[in-house]
């Protein structure tokens, strides 16, 4: 006997998609196994880490802690929908230029969580970004260069002409 699948519509990177999934399955099983977005990372599946994060209706949500089947006409968001027209965002920019991304298994939760505070808060201070960034872990870093890209991107999304400080540049 075969599970029953449940058919949910909604839009994923802003494109509409109907899918079929095991009614048990989390978001994060959904986009990675359903959908093939691989961008999102599982990583505890307790809501501890943040690697799984990825915006529903343009905020933070753990995937792995919310079942798929809750996001039916809902808006999700994931790393691969941060490129727009061939050109990665901001912050994608930002943490390439600044090294701020070591193994990069965290960054997509750390990308898309800082998205959503740049776009409620478009000049952050550095401890509003520490505390927006609090819920994602990251193993390899000591999250200055995370913190310094998120100001950088900040900064450029507001139209400054911003560049690195070559001090802050990877591998100096």
């Amino acid at each position: 006997m075969t599970d029953p699948k449940a058919v949910i519509a909604l839009t994923v990177n802003g494109e509409p998609v109907e899918v079929a999934f095991a009614p048990h399955k989390t978001l994060l099983e959904v986009l990675r196994e359903d959908l093939g977005l691989t961008g999102t990372k599982h990583g505890c599946e307790l809501g501890e880490c943040g690697t799984c994060a990825v915006l529903v209706d343009g905020k933070p949500v753990l995937s792995c802690l919310v079942l798929g089947l809750t996001c039916a006409g809902r808006q999700v968001r994931t790393v691969e929908g941060m490129v727009r027209d061939g050109q990665l965002h901001p912050l994608q920019a930002a943490f390439a230029d600044l090294g701020a991304a070591q193994c990069g298994y965290c960054t997509p939760g750390f990308l898309l969580t800082a998205e959503a505070l740049l776009a409620t808060d478009p000049a952050p201070t550095r401890e509003r970004i520490k505390e927006a960034l609090a819920g994602n872990l990251c193993r390899c870093t000591g999250y200055l260069k995370i913190y310094e890209a998120v100001e950088l991107a900040a900064a450029r999304m507001r139209g400054e002409d911003a560049e690195p400080a070559p001090e802050t540049l990877y591998g100096n």
